[in-house]
This record gives structure tokens, C-alpha cells and sequence, in this order.
């Protein structure tokens, strides 16, 4: 069976790899590399600190500023100064629109990085280039709970088994899977494409 519906995550699917620009990031700051994935993201405190930003408990000045003390930074705009490297994925944002165009249903589905100061998703269009659009902090929970990929899907008017996931992180896949979405990790956006291709039946080109 063909899915006529794609679910893609945003950072690292819809724009390039998150961490060359984190790595970016430590390099201009003076720190250590690592500094920011064992801060933000190994410690206990800032793991959970994190996911209480994409929950939308906390908003992103809120965690900027104690993301700046544990890095030893200064906290103005934090979280737009990590990922100021990120770029448009053209050759994803241009499968997701011909998928489209050739009638499927299509999603994006982004744990929140909080939208003041910094909007990640500025510029993007998001509204009117996807069928809908879920950023975790609007719906108080973040992937990998269930309930917030059955948003999406609640949206979108298909079932999980209709659909495939797309993702770059891959311990968010399972839960999707369990579901019964199709999965992609994104680790390159030609073997993205050509899985999906496959999984979808239907060629995601550029339109010439």
C-alpha cells in the first residue's frame, strides 16, 4: 500500500544539520567542543530544561538565560546565536512540495525551541507550503508522546498507517512506528528522498 500522507520534522529535515551549526556556535563563543551537547543536553538539569521548553512550561528568554550560565555565555538571544548557521534544506522543502502536488498530505511536526526572541521557523511559510503544521509548545507535549504525532495525524485526516515519519532523531522513531507510520531517520537529504520515494511510489523531483 502506497501512504498518501508525510510527516516531516523541521530542524535537520527542513533545514540543514542541526549540529554544524551548534559546532559553529561553540567555535565563535570561545568554548570547548561538546560544550553545548554535554550542557544542554547530557546534563539532567538542562536535558530537562529543554524538553520543559518544548512543552512550552518554560519560554525560550527563560531558558536562555539559565543555558547561559551553565555554558558561561552571555544569554541575549541564545538560542538564535546556537543556530544561526541553520539554512533551508531546498532539495527537502522541494520533495515536500512535490509530494503535494502529486496529492499527499503533508505535515510538519517540530519539537518547539520557543518562538521569542527567535523564531526558527521564520521564513519558512509554513502555514501556507504544509497541510498543517504542529510545533510542540502550542499542544504542551513534545515528541516522542504519542498524543502529539495523533495531532498531527488528527489534522492531516489520515491514520498513522497512511502516513510515513521523517526525522533526524532517531530515538523519536519508534514511538511513530508503534503507531504505525512508515519512518525515515534523515541523516542526507538524497537517501531521504529515495526512500521516500520508494515508501510513497511516486517520484519527489523538482519541477522543471
Amino acid at each position: 500500500m502506497n501512504r498518501t500522507g508525510l510527516v516531516l520534522d523541521f530542524g535537520g529535515v527542513l533545514t540543514t544539520p542541526l549540529l554544524p551549526a551548534v559546532l559553529a556556535f561553540e567555535q565563535r563563543e570561545g568554548l570547548a567542543e561538546g560544550a553545548c551537547i554535554t550542557a544542554l543536553y547530557l546534563d539532567e538539569e538542562g536535558t530537562r530544561r529543554t524538553h520543559d521548553l518544548e512543552r512550552g512550561a518554560i519560554s525560550q528568554r527563560e531558558w536562555n538565560e539559565a543555558a547561559a550560565r551553565s555554558l558561561g555565555v552571555a544569554a541575549e538571544n541564545l538560542m538564535g546565536r546556537i543556530f544561526a548557521g541553520l539554512r533551508p534544506e531546498a532539495r527537502m522543502i522541494e520533495a515536500a512540495a512535490a509530494a503535494r502536488r502529486a496529492g499527499l498530505k503533508v505535515a510538519v511536526l517540530s519539537n518547539s525551541v520557543g518562538l521569542d526572541p527567535w523564531d526558527l521557523y521564520d521564513g519558512y511559510d509554513l502555514d501556507r507550503l504544509y497541510d498543517a503544521v504542529v510545533i510542540s509548545e502550542h499542544h504542551k507535549m513534545r515528541k516522542p508522546e504519542p498524543e502529539i504525532f495523533l495531532v498531527a495525524l488528527e489534522l492531516l485526516g489520515l491514520s498513522a498507517k497512511e502516513c510515513v515519519f521523517v526525522d533526524d532523531t532517531a530515538h523519536y522513531l519508534p514511538a511513530a512506528a508503534e503507531l504505525g507510520f512508515a519512518t525515515v531517520h534523515a541523516t542526507d537529504p538524497e537517501a531521504t528522498i529515495g526512500q521516500l520515494e520508494g515508501l510513497l511510489g511516486i517520484s519527489l523531483a523538482k519541477e522543471v
